[in-house]
């Protein structure tokens, strides 16, 4: 399916555009054909009047003592009659006398104006009425003559009136429809041209971390736009390249690094002296749990939430504490769990989630004081809040808390490097969920751990990193 067209998209401009030519055209093309039937007309006129002239002209004879007489049959005297009242006729000679004329007083159809060579096209408006006609100069025997013929625009033909005073009422209504038809088959066109482009953009825009595999389509891509697309693919081949080297380097050393911690701690337990021995443990104990963050960390980089994955909050936060509490209950502190008594079903790994859930309790008993208690409560909602009674969160820590390698307080003598929280916030991520951190009063800290129900039908597009 096509979504909605953008304001900046490539076919939002291509549709402005053709409805700015469209409305263009529909209020000039009425005009240009209105000035263009207008000018058809008029020619016709002049043609109708030429022959008229010449029509008239042959007529015109001279009998044996030299007088000129006109002889026009009955149907071209009825067509200049006074009762029709339409056209009108005038015959002078080269003095400018007028010989002949239809009008009641023998006058010139064009009075004013100056004999010529020339055929000349006039226009008369006389009490009210125009007057449209020509004087054309004929010869006959051997005699100037310049016979006129004249319209009365007030009778001019019904059909003509009708074309030129309406044209713009009429076709002008015809014409914008058409052009809108015109309109819409373009925008047709145009979406269908641009389908695979906004396709591929779709598929582009759906491209997540946990999917490095993705390519967009180039088959049904327009050649235009097609060198772009693989351009993009091939910028995706070589990050998905750099990122797996990044994140096969950070496994390979993390797992090459564990072996000779391993020979290195069983070496320091058979010193002679327990006491550096004992020192030198625990900087052992702290580079192998930096090495298992870090492999972690690098799992977590490359970890997919498949829809089908699901997860029980509930018997999550159980085995979590079960395993945890000997040693919490062994530096004086106490841990439990509370909230919803049953399964709490989420879309999630069960191992990458008690991961997260075993950074953020053992966190908290890190900063937490003796004889305090760490409480894990389990949301219906699907949700896991984790709360301390430490200290407490700044306004300005919570900006830095996930950040890699980043400590509240590094002069403190913990095993911790900063990775715990990130390593959290990675696999919440994968997940599509949600981490909150909270001040408690009077004092304390909060983390909410917020999960996405199970639904078996989910489609695998809405499951990924953020």
């Amino acid at each position: 399916m096509i979504r909605r067209i953008g304001r900046n998209s490539i076919v939002a401009r291509i549709v402005w555009l053709h409805i700015l030519v469209v409305g263009s055209v529909s209020i000039f093309m009425p005009v240009a054909l209105y000035f263009l039937l207008a000018s058809e007309t008029n020619e016709i006129q002049r043609q109708f009047i030429t022959s008229q002239v010449n029509q008239i002209g042959k007529y015109l004879t001279r009998d044996d003592n030299g007088a000129w007489h006109l002889d026009l049959p009955e149907g071209i005297q009825d067509i200049y009659s006074e009762a029709y009242g339409r056209y009108r006729y005038a015959i002078l000679n080269a003095q400018g006398k007028v010989l002949f004329s239809s009008l009641a007083d023998k006058s010139a159809v064009f009075p004013d104006g100056v004999l010529t060579d020339e055929t000349q096209y006039l226009e008369r408006r006389d009490s009210g009425l125009t007057v449209q006609g020509a004087r054309i100069p004929e010869t006959i025997d051997g005699e100037p003559f310049w016979v006129e013929v004249g319209e009365d625009l007030s009778h001019r033909d019904v059909i003509i009136d009708d074309i030129l005073g309406r044209f713009l009422q009429r076709v002008a209504w015809v014409t914008l429809p058409l052009l809108l038809l015109l309109l819409g088959l373009d925008i047709a066109i145009v979406r269908t041209v641009f389908r695979p482009v906004i396709r591929a953009s779709e598929e582009a825009e759906a491209i997540r971390p946990s999917q490095p595999g993705v390519r967009l389509p180039s088959a049904e891509l327009p050649g235009e736009i097609r060198p772009l697309v693989l351009a993009i693919n091939n910028a995706l081949e070589r990050l998905e390249a750099g990122y797996r080297q990044q994140h096969e380097f950070a496994a390979d050393a993390a797992h090459e690094l564990r072996t000779p911690l391993a020979i290195l701690r069983t070496r320091i337990d058979t010193m002679a002296d327990r006491e550096v021995s004992r020192q030198l443990r625990s900087d052992v104990e702290r580079m192998s749990h930096t090495v298992n963050q870090l492999l972690e960390m690098a799992e977590s980089e490359i970890f997919v939430v498949g829809p089908e994955e699901q997860a029980d909050l509930h018997a999550v936060a159980v085995d979590v504490v079960s395993f945890l509490a000997p040693l919490i209950f062994g530096e004086g502190r106490s841990v439990s769990v509370s909230g919803v008594d049953g399964p709490v079903p989420v879309n999630g790994n069960v191992e990458m989630i008690a991961r997260a859930l075993r950074n953020l309790v053992e966190n908290a008993a890190k900063y937490s004081p003796e004889g305090s208690e760490i409480e894990v409560i389990v949301d219906q909602a699907g949700a896991l809040r984790i709360t301390d009674e430490g200290a407490g969160i700044s306004d300005d820590d919570k900006q830095l808390l996930f950040q890699r390698f980043w400590r509240r307080d590094r002069r403190r003598g913990t095993n911790s490097v900063g990775l715990g929280l990130a390593i959290v916030q990675r696999i919440m991520a994968a997940h599509g969920g949600e981490i909150e951190v909270h001040r408690r009063s009077p004092r304390g800290t909060e983390f909410v751990l917020r999960f996405r129900p199970f639904a078996p039908d989910a489609p695998e597009d809405s499951v990924g990193a953020v």
